[in-house]
């Protein structure tokens, strides 16, 4: 994905020098706080041909409702020298809450194939709102993913009349970025009211879940966090073994300096089964580096594509160098070409980077 550094000068021209944020991806307008959850947003091209960036933001302030939340994407060729499109939209949610989320979805604007990356920024001024009770609830009645995913839910207003009602689904990755957001319009609702709703649509093989959630011209709801089981390989078996950290010579590192560029090695182990088709399965390895803490953030996502020819161990190894200091935790996957779980997620290592 671009360096989100242009999207930082962009929007030092957009908003007053008194307002700070960091690397485009935070506004601070007095008290308040609102960021980007990923650097880098997920692209996608819809059915129609334009390109879709999505993500979410987050609203930090413990007491206050903020509106007003503009994002802008800029788009860019497989070259990336200028941008080639820039639109800006508004978070999926008119009104976020205190401490609360809201996805974002910005389309292009006309359908292109020549877009390949984007990056996102946040504009000014984020302002704050009045206040949207939780007086709608939505829940599950039922989840099925076969050849479409197919969602059947209910949502009750327990406060007074409402218009202009959505139900959204947000759903994300195994690295809890979100990937696309459905709307199921509900329009008007009475008082003490019980709607039921359905979604059928293809999603994204990537989604493992999905927040569940609605906003009317007054009111909003909780957020429901649905997992969706993930369609497993029965024909497969890869194990994740022997993760480590290691130098150029090979040694294996528990530390490791800022500004260094270390290996992260790993192993995996197929076996086919006797039903087995086919000897040959391409692959996908994937490590995802976050910085530890109470809310751990995403320092780097990286991936090694291979293929399994016959039974027996193969190796990766990914190149890693570090943004930050800190401890980190190196987590690992292994999907098919489908996006589909070839493995369990694999060991975890800590790792700590000294400035």
């Amino acid at each position: 994905m671009k360096k989100l550094i242009l999207g930082v000068f962009l929007v030092l021209l957009l908003i007053p020098l008194s307002q700070s944020f960091s690397q485009g991806t935070q506004i601070n307008n007095s008290a308040l706080s609102v960021t980007l959850q990923h650097e880098t947003p997920f692209l996608y091209h819809d059915s129609e041909g334009y390109a879709v960036v999505v993500g979410a933001v987050k609203n930090h302030d413990s007491q206050t409702y903020v509106s007003n939340v503009k994002i802008q994407a800029i788009f860019y060729d497989q070259f990336g020298l200028s941008p080639i499109d820039i639109v800006s939209g508004n978070s999926t949610l008119q009104v976020i809450p205190p401490n609360g989320i809201s996805p974002f979805v910005i389309r292009s604007s006309n359908p292109n194939p020549d877009i390949t990356d984007a990056s996102v920024s946040l504009l000014a001024p984020i302002v704050p709102s009045s206040e949207k009770l939780p007086e709608l609830i939505v829940y599950s009645s039922e989840t099925i993913l076969d050849s479409s995913f197919r969602f059947s839910g209910v949502l009750q207003n327990i406060g007074a009349p409402n218009s202009d009602t959505n139900v959204y689904l947000a759903f994300y990755d195994v690295f809890d970025r979100i990937l696309s957001v459905s709307t199921i319009e509900l329009g008007d609702i009475a008082p003490d009211a019980e709607i039921k709703f359905n979604l059928d649509e293809e999603i994204n093989q990537e989604a493992v879940g999905f927040l569940l959630f609605a906003e009317s011209d007054v009111f909003n709801s909780n957020f429901v966090d649905i997992k969706i089981p993930p369609k497993q390989s029965l024909t497969k078996l890869v194990s994740i073994t022997g993760v480590s950290v290691q130098d150029i010579e090979g040694n294996n590192l528990s530390e490791i300096e800022f500004g260094s560029i270390v290996n992260i090695v790993s192993k995996t182990n197929i076996q086919f089964s006797e039903e087995q088709s086919t000897d040959e399965t391409p692959y996908t390895y994937y490590i995802q580096i976050k910085e530890s803490g109470k809310s751990p953030t995403v320092e780097y996502i990286g991936k090694y594509d291979g293929r399994f020819i016959e039974n027996g161990l193969q190796y990766q190894t990914i190149d890693w160098e570090p943004r930050n200091s800190g401890l980190f935790f190196i987590e690992t996957f292994v999907w098919d070409r489908n996006n589909v779980p070839l493995s369990e997620q694999g060991p975890f290592i800590l790792i700590n980077v000294q400035e």
